[in-house]
């Protein structure tokens, strides 16, 4: 049941993620919103590992699991953070990080020797033509163009080789883990990064609402533990590219949402991007004919 359900479940939760941001950023510096953030799961897993794990993982383990949580979750979401925080659309950072399942495509071939029929190539880039027009209505305007410049163009291009390289390292060096102990190495290794950027970069200053509160709760209980957990048990059961693939739903569900919850218009163009994502990635899951194509070895 949980095999067939946590694709769905993942895009969902992971689609949640902008809510956090949005509610969240105006209130406080982004190293310092994810500093906090990492800090409350570690707080909320250490007792889990203490009282309810009986592993533990041997130091070769522990730092390999760091080094993902470095890539997935300090490079990946401080530079996403940080992009937007100095003026970037979500449009544009999300258009450059929609690359990330082409990139893990060909990093997983690298190091992982993961093969992927020409077909299921062919749908990843037209699904990623499905999601520049969903985000169309995002990319035009000279205030999008001018949050695109030396300092955040770097940042957001990091993000998306952190999240890419993230998942093949983790499909590589992080096996047979307990998820909840790789999930807490993950979180203190970001921390190693994260924790110096908000304290020597930013003032660190937060101005604590109900909203503020909202969006910091939900990012550690929704994101941190329920989503980034299923993320990693979907690429142990899976590979690194079929996995990749799902993020490019994720588009798809943050328009329905922010036209749901807060208000944003949905243009043709989008239901029509929408329709080229669903329909590029349902191709490419289809399995071969018997007899159609070669038979190569």
């Amino acid at each position: 049941m949980l095999e067939r359900a946590a694709p769905l479940i993942f895009v969902f939760l992971w689609s949640t993620g902008f809510i956090g941001a949005k509610l969240g950023l105006p209130y406080v510096e982004p190293f310092t919103f994810l500093t906090l953030r990492m800090l409350i799961v570690v707080a909320i897993l250490a007792p889990v590992l203490v009282f309810f794990v009986g592993e533990r993982p041997g130091g070769a383990a522990f730092l390999h699991s760091m080094v993902v949580g470095i890539l997935v979750h300090a490079v990946y979401l401080g530079g996403v953070f940080f992009a937007i925080s100095r003026g970037m659309s979500a449009g544009i950072s999300s258009v450059i990080v929609a690359l990330q399942p082409l990139l893990t495509v060909f990093l997983a071939r690298l190091m992982l020797e993961e093969r992927m029929s020409g077909r299921q190539l062919a749908s990843l880039v037209v699904a990623f033509g499905g999601v520049v027009l969903l985000l169309s209505p995002k990319l035009t305007g000279g205030e999008v163009l001018a949050g695109v410049n030396w300092v955040t163009m770097p940042a957001v291009i990091a993000a998306l080789a952190g999240i890419s390289l993230g998942s093949v390292y983790q499909k590589r060096h992080v096996t047979g883990v307990d998820i909840r102990v790789a999930t807490f190495a993950q979180y203190v290794g970001s921390l190693v990064v994260l924790a110096p950027l908000a304290l020597f970069t930013e003032t660190m200053a937060v101005r604590w609402s109900g909203e503020f509160v909202f969006a910091l709760g939900w990012l550690v209980i929704v994101l941190s533990i329920g989503a980034v957990s299923l993320l990693m048990y979907l690429i142990r059961r899976n590979s690194a590219g079929s996995t990749a693939k799902l993020f490019y739903l994720v588009p798809v569900l943050v328009v329905i949402i922010a036209w749901l919850l807060f208000g944003e218009t949905l243009q043709p163009v989008q239901f029509a991007g929408m329709a080229v994502v669903i329909a590029a990635l349902a191709h490419g899951m289809k399995k071969p004919e018997a007899g159609a194509g070669d038979n190569r070895r």
